[in-house]
């Protein structure tokens, strides 16, 4: 169950207009917003991750020394839970919130490092750059519909991605990753390839394909790499594709059931991927194997 997050409350309160949201396994939260000319006191029980989409030159935070601004596309702001920021938006700003919880980087410390992170804090950081959310922001969570089910294992990796990388960098503890010993054992890649091909034509996520092979979200995604050159999501992006060629030159059904089998819920989001992955739009390849 996602769990609430004030900041929707905080914002919707304002000028702020929600753009877009998805929850996210397990329990992130991803927000799109626009705001122009408001005043907002942000306070909540929860961390987020706030990166500058377009504009915010003339946004504003206050500081003990006045309000300081250096906000701009691509920059971040870390806002962590309990932590009060006043914030002075004096032109347009569009950004994307990632929300979670301490419960949240807790578990996900312990997943991955195997310690127990009592004393991990995360530190407030306002108008910086750094290039790899940058990178996971633009390339995944921003490239995508985010209701496409066919989405949701790039989204939520993308999540996991975002606060192991932040944990790294921005906090009390600034562990490094741990090295990759090995891939997956064969029984368990077999089994988690026998039922990612089961399952095309589900909403596949990290956690479930995880939970599968026995493993973190994190661990199961670095071994599975190792084992097949591939990103679970490349992975299942890949089936999904090789599935959708089969069924459309073996077979008669209607292009909207075969964007259903493969796992997408519009025949023209399918049709857009598969002209990404093949260079022909799906009509275009079972024309020409008639």
């Amino acid at each position: 169950m996602t769990p609430h997050y004030s900041t929707f409350d905080i914002l919707q309160r304002h000028k702020a207009q929600l753009r877009d949201s998805v929850p996210l396994t397990p329990g992130f939260q991803l927000a799109s917003w626009t705001n122009h000319n408001d005043c907002v006191t942000h306070q909540s029980d929860h961390h987020t991750l706030s990166l500058y989409i377009a504009d915010g030159y003339e946004t504003y935070k206050k500081t003990t020394h006045g309000w300081h601004n250096g906000g701009g596309p691509d920059r971040f702001c870390l806002m962590p839970e309990n932590s009060e920021t006043v914030w002075d938006v004096r032109n347009s700003l569009s950004f994307v919130h990632l929300y979670f919880t301490q419960k949240h980087l807790l578990q996900l410390a312990e997943q991955i490092w195997d310690r127990s992170p009592r004393l991990l804090q995360l530190d407030e950081k306002t108008f910086l750059h750094d290039k790899q959310i940058t990178s996971l922001y633009r390339h995944f969570l921003l490239s995508s519909d985010w209701h496409q089910p066919a989405n949701h294992l790039m989204l939520s990796s993308a999540a996991t991605l975002l606060l192991t990388h932040v944990v790294q960098h921005y906090s009390t503890v600034n562990w490094q990753l741990p090295g990759v010993r090995g891939g997956l054992a064969p029984a368990v890649l077999r089994h988690v390839l026998a039922y990612i091909e089961a399952h095309l034509s589900q909403p596949l996520s990290l956690e479930v394909l995880a939970a599968e092979a026995g493993l973190s979200d994190f661990h199961f995604a670095r071994m599975f790499k190792h084992s097949t050159h591939l990103a679970p999501h490349q992975y299942v992006m890949q089936q999904r594709m090789a599935h959708a060629k089969m069924l459309l030159t073996d077979t008669r059904l209607p292009l909207g059931d075969i964007a259903m089998r493969c796992g997408f819920s519009s025949a023209s989001h399918f049709s857009n991927r598969f002209k990404t992955q093949w260079g022909i739009t799906p009509s275009q390849l079972r024309a020409g194997a008639k």
